[in-house]
């Protein structure tokens, strides 16, 4: 490891992008003592566009890293069974206990992303909410050696780093900036209309599917649920959403559609006019991304924050290894586990399937699900996390 100089500017590890996936990315960079700086633009735990649903992997890493408590107490509602429509038809799936927990979890972005930001502060990492990115800075060899951001007050800071980490989301500034190629690429696109509804009963995920409709109920926060139709991209937005809202769960679910019209709303309905999914390069000479930066498939089967840290340990471990071996194995594997779930989704992102077609596409995606998490803990075993021991320091304490 490269020894370091100045303790007030220079890190191990500098990440941009403070949520799910960077705010992980530190806390377990933290853990195994490295020096970690995670900037962020928007300000600690506010809320961003999120389906929530956190599968097995997610949850049993939220286990693993002692943060599963914290998210329950927040009034996290236990979600119990999966439930997939095919039209008329619908298959219960119950949720199995696993290690360290007895069902699944679906947290608002407010409750999550704090969780994790707070447990990255008490593992000894800083973070500095409110910034932007403006530069990443090289060594005069190709080799990116640290950042230029401006903080909340707008004041120029220099971030000198052995590595600086992307999770900054689909829009990537430090992918840009790095020149990441993006070897994989989506050919199909869904948009999402979503909003929260208080007055729900709690009966689980559903998952639910009609040919050219998508869409799906996930209980959350607050007594709340988030409701969501998805469809081809490029239509459902605009002036007459709420119109597009109310006839999509008509078509999908009519029964979902009247116990949604006896709720109230909770805010505005929110409008994703979708992305193409992609892999990009995952490292390049002293950079690398992480989550939605690296890796990004449609919503449509609501699995990204349990990719998103599934790529943090493997990143994070990569990382501590310290050298260029440890990240080739890192895109390896992040590129074995995702593609079978990317081709799959992006299969369902394109709409063109039958209900007969779909059901096969499902059962694919389940597998890949399962192997996933066989492997993570597979990878996690074999060098396990030292002891979570909060370390609060001066210097270290969380800004924003």
């Amino acid at each position: 490891m490269t020894k370091l100089t100045d303790p007030r500017k220079d890190y191990d590890a500098v990440i941009v992008g403070a949520r799910c996936a960077g705010a992980a990315t530190a806390m377990l960079l933290a853990l195994r003592g490295l020096r970690v700086l995670a900037i962020d633009r928007g300000a600690r735990g506010t809320d961003t566009l999120s389906t929530h649903a956190l599968m097995r992997g997610a949850v049993a890493q939220l286990a693993r890293w002692g943060l599963l408590d914290a998210v329950r107490a927040a009034g996290t509602p236990p979600v119990e069974t999966a439930t997939f429509h095919y039209g008329d038809e619908a298959v219960a799936v119950p949720i199995r206990p696993g290690a360290g927990f007895d069902a699944l979890y679906a947290p608002r972005r407010t409750v999550l992303d704090r969780v994790l930001a707070d447990a990255a502060r008490d593992a000894g990492a800083t973070l500095a909410f409110g910034c932007s990115l403006d530069a990443l800075i090289g060594d005069g060899s190709g080799r990116v050696c640290g950042i230029r951001y401006r903080d909340r007050d707008g004041t120029p800071v220099t971030a000198h780093a052995r590595i600086v980490i992307g999770a900054d989301g689909v829009r990537s500034k430090v992918a840009e900036f790095a020149g990441a190629a993006t070897p994989v690429q989506g050919k199909s696109a869904s948009a999402m209309l979503l909003g929260y509804f208080g007055g729900l009963e709690n009966r689980g995920y559903h998952f639910l599917y009609r040919p050219g409709l998508t869409g799906g109920v996930i209980p959350t926060n607050d007594g709340q649920s988030c409701v969501f139709v998805g469809f081809p991209a490029g239509t459902g937005g605009g002036p007459d959403a709420a119109t597009r809202f109310r006839q999509g769960l008509s078509e999908i679910a009519p029964w979902l559609a009247e116990a949604v019209a006896r709720c109230d709303p909770a805010g505005r309905l929110r409008f994703f006019g979708g992305v193409r999914g992609y892999l990009r390069q995952a490292h390049g000479p002293g950079w690398a991304l992480v989550g939605d930066a690296g890796y990004f498939k449609d919503p449509a089967t609501a699995h990204g924050i349990t990719d998103a840290f599934r790529d943090a340990e493997l990143l994070a471990r990569a990382v501590a290894a310290g050298d260029e071996r440890a990240l080739e194995d890192y895109q390896h594997l992040r590129d074995a586990l995702s593609l079978p779930l990317f081709g799959v989704t992006d299969s369902i992102a394109s709409f063109d399937w039958t209900l007969d077609q779909l059901k096969p596409r499902l059962a694919t995606l389940s597998e890949a699900m399962q192997t996933e998490v066989r492997v993570l803990q597979t990878v996690v075993s074999r060098t396990p996390l030292p002891a979570f021991r909060p370390r609060r320091q001066t210097g270290l304490a969380m800004a924003g």
